[in-house]
């Protein structure tokens, strides 16, 4: 384990370096690793393992829209393919990556296979964070541990496939086999981790949380959509003020801003653009701080939890959540959005 000075404060991280494929390979050489769930992160991480050598195997509602894509992927029902329970007997390392809500439905078909010594993986800390409200209490002589890649399972298949590695981090809730450090990390390298760093079950859920509500999905629609809809107020067209508030972001800025940092992207912008996000990021701070600190409560209070376990346990959540979605889709913005991409050299 290597420690890297972050802004000042020294992390424990792995590197692809320190533990490369061919150990995680050793270390996980005996164990039958078992996906539960083939929705965001299950096809990517159980793809990755797989074209990394490991004993992978899937259990899945059968007849079910996932079965059957799970299948077009190559995975063959009686083989690689099973039934959620089979599955989960067959295996020495379940993967439970059904949604946080269906988590909790099924736990109960889940819970009898997890017998000594085995693991229980997750991608996600919530079950566990929140086993006061989702009754996810895993017995005590089994390991518990989590890899979360910071990103989409689609995400974490096309870097995969591209040479690349996504960030992930990992976490030990419970070490009942004296190798759960060792089973987690060769995890995190077998499912394409670039390098993964050290947290807990607790602080993965609660900045995972904070950052879907906030930076990386409603904060940046919210603050896109205002801004869009400003310049429509006053006259810009649709085409107009999509380029100039998504377009140009995604397209050329945020790449620079990945590559070398938020002061090599304004370095490499106008100085009347430097001089004015140098001035105006202030008070855009000053205005959304109290927003992520009352977000941050939410979610550590439970509340934010609560909401969501409430809300997606509902029998027609997939049909209000569609409607939503369908709205935000057919919004001008993103109707302009879909002219503009329909645009880029690279599709006609």
């Amino acid at each position: 384990m290597a420690k890297i000075n972050f802004g000042g404060v020294e992390e424990n991280v792995v590197t692809r370096e320190e533990f490369p494929l061919s150990k995680a390979q050793e270390v996980l050489k005996n164990e039958t690793i078992a996906i539960i769930g083939y929705g965001v992160q299950g096809p990517g991480q159980s793809l990755n393992l797989k074209d990394n050598g490991f004993n992978v195997i899937i259990g899945q509602r059968k007849d079910s829209k996932t079965w059957d894509k799970a299948i077009a992927d190559g995975w063959v029902p009686g083989k690689t393919l099973f039934e959620i329970e089979e599955a989960c007997e067959k295996a020495t390392i379940i993967q439970y990556l059904l949604s946080d809500a269906a988590q909790i439905e099924v736990w109960p078909r889940i819970k009898p296979y997890l017998t000594p010594g085995k693991a229980l993986y997750f991608s996600h800390g919530f079950a566990v964070t929140y086993k006061e409200r989702t009754g996810i209490i895993p017995p005590a002589d089994v390991d518990v541990i989590l890899v979360a890649p910071k990103g989409s399972g689609t995400s974490l298949r096309r870097m995969f496939l591209e040479g690349r590695g996504l960030n992930s981090s990992y976490a030990i809730f419970q070490d009942a086999t004296g190798k759960a450090k060792d089973r987690v990390v060769a995890l995190g390298i077998g499912v394409g981790s670039g390098y993964l760093f050290e947290t807990d079950f607790r602080r993965e859920v609660y900045s995972d949380l904070t950052g879907e509500r906030g930076t990386l999905m409603g904060a940046i629609q919210g603050i896109l959509l205002a801004q869009y809809e400003v310049l429509r107020e006053n006259g810009h067209s649709p085409s107009e003020a999509f380029n100039e508030t998504v377009e140009e972001l995604t397209q050329s800025l945020m790449p620079l801003f990945a590559e070398n940092g938020m002061d090599w992207m304004y370095a490499n912008c106008s100085t009347t653009a430097q001089r004015g996000a140098l001035d105006w990021m202030g008070p855009f701070h000053d205005a959304t701080k109290p927003v992520f600190a009352k977000l941050y409560a939410e979610v550590a209070c439970g509340n934010e939890a609560q909401r969501s376990i409430d809300t997606n346990s509902k029998p027609d959540y997939r049909e209000k959540l569609e409607a939503e979605l369908k709205e935000l889709r057919e919004s001008e913005m993103w109707r302009a959005g879909a002219a503009v991409r329909k645009l880029r050299p690279e599709n006609n």
